[in-house]
């Protein structure tokens, strides 16, 4: 899942000067895990724009704002509340303000920052899972991604920087990925993969603006 938190409400103030009529948009699906974009969060939002002077055009919370159909047909339901807003808060991820924007022709309003994605252990606890790098080795290294969990990205096995299975990056609190990936592949009984030569990364596949279109 993408994982979000909430700007300050001073930030999102400040960026909404300027625009008196705000309609507000949430997200069923991340955000309402993350607490940042959910129906209690938007209905907790609409009440502090409120006071601070600013009329609500209205707002829905859609199932996936990613999703430019599902976005497409609340906007459209919402019709004149969103046509005569002067601009939009979204309560979610980078790409849902994106697709947004692209629908509405809006001024959009990021509500949230983007963090990574992640796991949910409990209520309000994530951690970083996936980096989405685009050339996925997780079989080689027993399903611990070391692009998201080594502090230094690396590929071929621990740094001088750990000690006891602790990495150096943040105090010695977080496990060594690569002790992590070691003990792994070692159930598993696969330590060959371990010593296995990883090549430099290819940048090339995680060049901007990628895209995905199945046949």
């Amino acid at each position: 899942m993408i994982i979000t938190t909430q700007k300050p409400l001073d930030k999102i103030l400040e960026m909404t000067k300027g625009f008196d009529r705000v309609f507000v948009v949430g997200c069923e699906v991340c955000a309402a895990e993350c607490q940042t974009g959910g129906q209690p969060e938007v209905e907790a939002m609409i009440g502090k724009l409120k006071e601070a002077g600013k009329e609500v055009a209205g707002h829905t919370v859609i199932e996936s704002i990613c999703d430019e159909r599902r976005t497409r047909i609340a906007f459209r339901k919402s019709g004149e509340a969103i046509t005569g807003a002067d601009a939009l808060l979204i309560m979610s991820c980078g790409t849902a303000v994106q697709v947004a924007s692209d629908i509405s022709m809006k001024m959009c309003i990021p509500g949230c920052d983007t963090e990574f994605i992640g796991m949910t252990e409990r209520i309000g606890r994530f951690y970083e899972r996936c980096r989405a790098c685009g050339d996925c080795i997780l079989f080689e290294t027993g399903g611990i991604c070391p692009i998201a969990r080594c502090a230094k990205g690396l590929l071929n096995g621990p740094c001088g920087g750990q000690s006891k299975g602790k990495c150096e990056v943040g105090g010695w609190t977080k496990d060594c990925a690569w002790v992590l990936i070691y003990n792994r592949l070692k159930e598993l009984d696969r330590l060959d993969d371990f010593r296995r030569y990883r090549p430099p990364r290819d940048y090339s596949v995680t060049s901007p603006a990628r895209e995905v279109v199945f046949r």
